[in-house]
């Protein structure tokens, strides 16, 4: 039997990144490889690091070199792996450039954070912090990235950039490098809203869309051409085929809605705001407006319940009634159990809320809740996400305050001082598959 050739590496290269100072892109040709993967370290340095491994296509690969510093002399080996063994290329010289002078600078402290990174929209860009509060990836948009930047499941982000009000906005999505890999919009030509996306790894999508339609309201204390704006939920093929459509007016009433919110010429109704699929594959919906949570399921559309709200059928249990209003980031992060942020059912101050859903029984018991100290309020804006360890990552949206919690509560990392309006923040374990593995 005849030993496999252990692999060699004929040619190797390195460029800068347009998206990104911090990056750099190593291009190198193989033969009897089958992965690569970039060994670095700052020029001078003993302590180097190892990037994740690419799949070679052919002879040749390009492999992302993410997280660098900047203004800083690196040395940069490629690493071949094939059937016959490993080998290393010769070492190639790159130095960082400068970082843009109106990109955000943070700093961040705790005493036992999460392993990785956090993710957020900040002005002009999509930036990516570690634990010190170091911006280690950043894409900057014309326009800015909109207030939600998203590491997805199928391992990119997503951005939904701010377009004028009678444009169709899409979203786009870009790999590791910060490279636009496609559009992302609503069919039957609706406005697709910036709260929530979910990319899947099979390349479709769910999202939140705009539907207006003209309603004589002066029946319920509104006016006789009122142009209604309802939260409508798609599903989208990778190739733009509508799979799911379902909208609020097929389901919903008018009536839903606080009186004072259907009183003007412009009604935003349902103010859909979050997006998740639960542990049967079936829709949760955050409707700010509603003050409501939503069970749909994907097969039928039929409404399984409502959760808060003028139609609430629940009976919450260990929590005043109403419980939550006006919130956001609804998740299903486990089988019965569902968690948000609470912006203003305590008006003192917004809470990240756990709760356990009975679905027989119709009750929701508030399991835990956990706030800023001293307390704050944000009306709008705010995220929360589940961490393993019973752990959690809220952002108190307008109030500037981003904290993860540990499952007693107790606040274990923070960004310092005022981040500004964080609309979501969202931790990731890898620069080069962000949101792979990760809780919404």
């Amino acid at each position: 039997m005849v030993a496999p050739e252990p692999p060699t590496i004929s040619r190797a290269s390195v460029s800068a990144n347009v998206y990104n100072a911090l990056s750099a892109l190593v291009s190198v040709r193989v033969h009897d490889a089958d992965s690569v993967a970039i060994r670095f370290s700052v020029a001078g340095t003993p302590t180097d690091s190892l990037t994740a491994a690419v799949r070679v296509s052919g002879d040749s690969v390009v492999v992302p070199v993410l997280g660098l510093l900047p203004s800083r002399a690196y040395v940069l080996r490629a690493v071949a792996y094939g059937a016959g063994g490993t080998s290393a290329g010769a070492p190639l010289a790159f130095t960082t450039d400068t970082l843009p002078s109106d990109l955000p600078r943070y700093s961040a402290s705790g005493a036992d954070p999460s392993p990785g990174y956090v993710v957020f929209a900040a002005g002009a860009y999509g930036v990516v912090i570690d634990n010190t509060g170091r911006v280690v990836w950043y894409r900057r948009f014309p326009n800015g990235p909109g207030l939600n930047f998203i590491a997805q499941p199928n391992g990119r982000y997503t951005a939904r950039p701010p377009t004028d009000a009678t444009a169709i906005a899409e979203w786009v999505e870009m790999d590791a490098l910060g490279a636009v890999t496609r559009s992302l919009a609503c069919g039957r030509g609706l406005r697709s809203r910036l709260h929530d996306l979910i990319a899947e790894p099979d390349g479709d999508y769910w999202l939140m869309c705009d539907e207006t339609r003209r309603m004589d309201l002066s029946a319920f204390g509104g006016v006789a051409n009122a142009q209604v704006t309802g939260t409508v939920v798609q599903h989208i093929s990778d190739r733009g085929a509508v799979l799911f459509d379902w909208s609020p007016f097929d389901h919903f009433a008018i009536t839903d809605v606080d009186p004072v919110e259907r009183s003007t010429a412009l009604v935003n109704w349902t103010h859909g705001n979050a997006i998740d699929v639960d542990s049967g594959g079936n829709l949760i919906v955050s409707f700010r407006n509603l003050n409501e949570v939503t069970k749909i399921d994907v097969r039928t559309g039929d409404v399984i319940w409502r959760l808060g709200g003028r139609r609430n059928e629940f009976v919450f249990v260990d929590t005043p009634m109403p419980s939550f209003a006006g919130q956001h980031s609804a998740r299903a992060y486990a089988p019965g159990a569902l968690m948000l942020l609470d912006n203003i059912g305590d008006p003192v101050q917004s809470r990240a809320e756990r709760y356990a859903i009975d679905e027989s029984s119709r009750t929701a018991r508030l399991v835990q809740w956990y706030g800023s100290t001293p307390g704050v309020t944000t009306l709008i804006g705010g995220s929360v996400q589940s961490l393993a360890g019973g752990r959690t990552l809220v952002s108190f949206g307008t109030a500037g305050r981003v904290e993860e919690y540990d499952a007693s509560g107790r606040a274990v990392w923070r960004i310092d001082g005022n981040p500004g309006y964080v609309f979501r923040a969202q931790r990731i374990r890898s620069l080069y598959a962000p949101g792979i593995g990760a809780t919404r």
